[in-house]
């Protein structure tokens, strides 16, 4: 039995590293994928014999062709839409403003017991800094209530801004929306009834930017990126996550 020990291992490891979020409760499509079509990858390399022999006698046979014609295609379209995507991703991930003629935007996460979540605690450090930075800008900090939630994911960030040093009336709270869509569309109305800048900064992790930038040209928003940190671990599901994401977005809006 021909084995492809090298390839086998980094398949492995890559599942391995889409395991580790569930160790910290967190379970999306992103991980679900990649443990999935790593797992799948894993066993081909390992089993890569037979492997071989199935897939030749599968050709033999007309029906047998189709489908794996068809599986792939569709394994090239994915890798073309997952490399032209994660370039789209990267390219958005970073677009500060160029002055201080702008609104900057949280958009929430969890909050957890009252407190931010260590994902949330990472947008709050970016804003933050920017913050603390152009004392001129005020920001809206947007995010409801879940039903497992004991505040409202704005007030847990005002709270949290104000304790490190931001002054209270630069903060304006958005604790109505339960989606980035009613994130942006609720802060601007926010914006536009307090008088602040028009020219938004979106604060929110790296892989989400584009598809916030997405939903804020939608909008008729002009948005600039602020990214949070993400944990190197948490990095491969939610960049996957959103993957699908944009490709929903999309094709549904």
């Amino acid at each position: 039995m021909e084995i492809k020990v090298i390839p086998a291992l980094l398949c492995f490891g890559l599942f391995l590293i889409f395991v580790l979020p569930l160790g910290f409760g967190i379970i999306n499509l992103g991980n679900c994928a990649g443990m999935g079509i790593c797992g799948m990858l894993t066993l081909i390399f390992i089993f890569w014999g037979r492997f071989g022999t199935f897939i030749g006698r599968c050709w033999e046979k007309p029906f047998g062709k189709v489908i794996l014609c068809l599986i792939g295609a569709f394994a090239v379209i994915g890798v073309i839409l997952a490399v032209v995507i994660s370039v789209l991703m990267i390219r958005a991930s970073d677009d500060p403003p160029k002055d201080e003629n702008t609104t900057v935007v949280v958009l929430g996460c969890k909050v957890k017991d009252g407190a931010p979540s260590l994902m949330l605690r990472r947008r709050l450090d970016a804003a933050y800094d920017y913050l603390s930075q152009h004392e001129s800008v005020c920001a809206v900090v947007s995010g409801g209530k879940g039903d497992d939630e004991v505040i409202s994911e704005a007030q847990c960030m005002k709270e949290w801004l104000i304790e490190k040093g931001i002054a209270p009336e630069r903060i304006y709270m958005e604790d109505r929306s339960v989606n980035t869509e009613e994130n942006l569309r609720f802060s601007r109305e926010i914006i536009s009834a307090e008088g602040l800048p028009d020219k938004i900064t979106l604060i929110t992790d790296s892989y989400h930017q584009l598809r916030a930038e997405m939903i804020a040209e939608k909008q008729d928003i002009k948005a600039y990126n602020i990214s949070g940190y993400t944990s190197w671990y948490l990095v491969p599901t939610y960049w996957v996550r959103e993957w699908f994401g944009v490709v929903y977005y999309k094709l549904f809006g």
